[in-house]
């Protein structure tokens, strides 16, 4: 590793010593929409990330997954020369602001690995110059952005430390850049004025806050988004329970109610974030955060429920289960927490075989054409209400949908 408290930077090579900014993960979910919205606002962009061969397919005119919006202001980018390419800490740029998109992940135990975030800075402390503003831009654990500063300080360093968190929908980043505040905060009121100017340039409206404040904002989001998917989980399990139809009570609760129009249906609460984000809370509140752990068994329990409930109505191990949806959510091809595979994992320790199919994942293997799955099923679980299924021919099969997606389907309770 470098030696972080090195304070002179040495020019990268090429194109990226003239970029305005450097975005740190850039070729990833959190890094492309916003390397694509400052390329449209004229900046131009080091992309610089670990990853070549997601640099190379963004190089060629493709995206490395569905980002709705992004494939035309892809190729403009690249016809106006507004992104350069680089894989390591020593190509970033020397002038500009970095934005940094390595986040606070959890371990086995779902306690927050603050590593990666102090192993990223300290490979890029050597190549910094001391007038460069640093932003965070994924969830970190609460009090990292001081805690940066103070580190920063210690090793003798002056950069400017931003939190500028992203807090978009997956797949909708570009879209949602451009409507959604952004919540800026910093260490010092230079740095809140430099990641103001920054952030005007894409976003319509500017919320500043102090650091911790906008830590906890992020995670409050998402903790708040997954408790809410635990309530309607809960409520699912309670009226099956009953023989209760829940999408009927839906109906019921939100029919010309104002109060109740928002609530969600049942359904799997999956992906990189909510669980991740609402542990770190917990684990931050000193496992004091009972709302959290109970959303957790809630959501991570509807899929072992489910298989319960197959296993009174069914002989399962006489029988072929197809999963219908792989993706963590409907309409992209992000596969990550998906509970898809907790369910897949869980059924292949009692059905005779299940099998997979996904109309947008294209990294598994083991996924096969829709068709084929129908054909081959006894039985069928959606997974992930991709709009392909909607209107899918699923020849009579009997079908579980805990999203009370399907209409006209053989739907089992």
């Amino acid at each position: 590793m470098n030696n972080p408290s090195t304070k002179s930077a040495r020019a990268p090579q090429g194109g990226a010593a003239q970029a305005d900014i450097t975005v740190v993960g850039g070729a990833g979910h959190v890094g492309i929409p916003l390397v694509l919205a400052f390329a449209e606002a004229g900046m131009t962009v080091n992309v610089n990330d670990l990853n070549e061969t997601t640099l190379a397919t963004l190089r060629s005119g493709k995206l490395p997954f569905i980002e709705y919006g992004a494939a035309p202001l892809l190729t403009k980018a690249l016809a106006d020369n507004r992104l350069v390419f680089s894989s390591s800490p020593g190509a970033i740029s020397s002038k500009g602001p970095v934005v940094i998109t390595i986040g606070t992940p959890v371990d086995e135990f779902l306690n927050p690995v603050p590593g990666p975030v102090q192993h990223c800075i300290d490979d890029l402390l050597p190549h910094l110059s001391d007038d460069q503003l640093l932003v965070l831009r994924s969830t970190v654990y609460p009090g990292t952005t001081d805690w940066l500063h103070d580190y920063l300080a210690r090793l003798g360093r002056k950069n400017k430390i931003a939190f500028c968190p992203e807090r978009v929908i997956q797949g909708y980043g570009i879209k949602e850049l451009r409507e959604m505040p952004q919540i800026i905060s910093g260490t010092s009121p230079e740095a809140v004025a430099e990641a103001e100017d920054l952030f005007r340039r894409v976003v319509p409206e500017i919320v500043r806050v102090k650091p911790i404040e906008a830590e906890f904002a992020k995670l409050f989001n998402n903790a708040y988004r997954y408790i809410e998917f635990a309530a309607t989980n809960q409520f699912y399990m309670i009226a099956k329970s009953a023989g209760a139809d829940y999408q009927a009570i839906l109906r019921a609760m939100k029919h010309n109610y104002p109060r109740a129009s928002k609530f969600p249906g049942a359904g799997f609460s999956a992906g990189p974030c909510l669980l991740k984000d609402t542990m770190q809370l917990a684990a931050y509140a000193r496992n004091q955060f009972g709302l959290g752990h109970a959303a957790m068994q809630v959501n991570e329990g509807l899929v072992l429920q489910l298989v319960d409930d197959l296993k009174r109505a069914y002989d399962i191990s006489s029988m072929t289960i197809g999963l219908l949806g792989m993706a963590f959510k409907a309409e992209i091809d992000d596969t990550r927490a998906s509970l898809s595979y907790k369910l897949k994992r869980t059924l292949q320790m009692s059905a005779r075989n299940v099998l997979t199919t996904d109309p947008f994942v294209t990294t598994d293997p083991a996924t096969l054409p829709l068709e084929q799955v129908i054909e081959q099923s006894d039985l069928l679980i959606l997974c992930t209400p991709h709009s392909a299924y909607a209107n899918a021919d699923l020849k009579g099969k009997p079908v579980v949908d805990v999203w009370g997606f399907l209409k006209n389907a053989n739907v089992v309770s």
